[in-house]
């Protein structure tokens, strides 16, 4: 099927645990007899509203959902498989792109993909080293790197979860630069003259915050950042809409003589919202805290359009 517009999407989708408790990681309130009674029913609640989600963004313009999915926060291999295979995407040929990363709770970041319109060359995690100010060695997620073939283009790919701010803005954002330089160093060894790059992920920084104004500095412009300004958010963070969300575009994606971009959005479906209560209009989340809300995220996707300029052959 060829296609004239298309979106690329992230999503960070809270928590996307399977209900085995895992060797390695820090995962036992995620079990049935856990503190969150974590059981078959409720993940595959979780799995089909995230599928629903996903498979809806980007319909008012585009035929197809996003051929390009970035995901933060999920746990392994088989939650990728049963989310590639609930019943709202299973119609769609998504494959993915994931490598466990040294997160001490297991997760980690993945790229779902359309294999009719993406072929993936290469992929690898990119760990990012940050020490903590005993001098210990602070792990954190790994940047997710894809590189593959669109439309006879090559595209780079980014997938990030950056450190949070759970202790407080000013004393983490020194990790969120540090991973800021780190990125910025990657893309800008690209090898190629004016690389197509996609910059995708939960930054837990808005757009006007240093971080990001690192990145916008080298080859990439970020789209979301009128979004920002006009207080759209896709996330609550102490009463406060904020764009920790976003994807950052090369400036070579914006005057490309094939894919030209059309807009960014935040994806807030009504069927997203929270509908009752002190939180109403907030993403509908799974937990509150103990408390089971059945809810698909605390965040809304965001996502980007894209038109091709000419008659797509696969």
């Amino acid at each position: 099927m060829a296609v004239k517009n298309f979106s690329v999407a992230f999503y960070n989708v809270e928590n996307l645990f399977d209900t085995e408790d895992g060797k390695y990681t820090l995962d036992k309130d995620y079990t049935p007899k856990g503190k969150k009674k974590w059981g078959p029913y409720r993940y595959q609640i979780k799995i089909n509203k995230i599928g629903n989600a996903l498979s809806k963004i980007g319909g008012d313009c585009c035929a197809l959902p996003p051929l390009l999915i970035g995901l933060a926060e999920v746990e392994n291999d088989q939650v990728l498989q049963d989310l590639t295979q609930s019943k709202p995407l299973q119609e769609f040929s998504y494959s993915y792109v994931h490598f466990n990363s040294k997160d001490e709770r297991g997760m980690d970041t993945a790229l779902l993909y359309h294999t009719d319109y993406f072929q993936v060359i290469e992929s690898s995690p990119l760990p990012v080293v940050l020490f903590d100010k005993q001098g210990k060695r602070d792990y954190t997620r790994d940047i997710l790197y894809i590189k593959g073939l669109f439309h006879g283009e090559t595209i780079h790919v980014y997938v990030n979860h950056w450190p949070s701010k759970r202790t407080g803005h000013e004393e983490t954002k020194t990790k969120r630069n540090a991973v800021a330089q780190f990125l910025r160093s990657a893309v800008n060894g690209i090898p190629e003259k004016s690389p197509n790059v996609l910059v995708m992920g939960d930054f837990n920084d808005n757009p006007t915050d240093e971080s990001l104004a690192t990145l916008t500095e080298t080859v990439l412009s970020n789209p979301m950042l009128p979004l920002f300004e006009a207080g759209q958010g896709s996330s609550k963070f102490y009463g406060r809409w904020m764009l920790f969300d976003q994807i950052l575009i090369s400036k070579s994606l914006q005057s490309h003589p094939k894919i030209q971009y059309k807009k960014a959005a935040v994806f807030n479906a009504s069927f997203l919202l929270n509908p009752l209560g002190k939180f109403k209009g907030e993403p509908f989340r799974t937990y509150r805290g103990k408390y089971y809300m059945g809810g698909a995220s605390d965040h809304f996707p965001v996502y980007l359009v894209f038109e091709i300029l000419e008659t797509a052959t696969q």
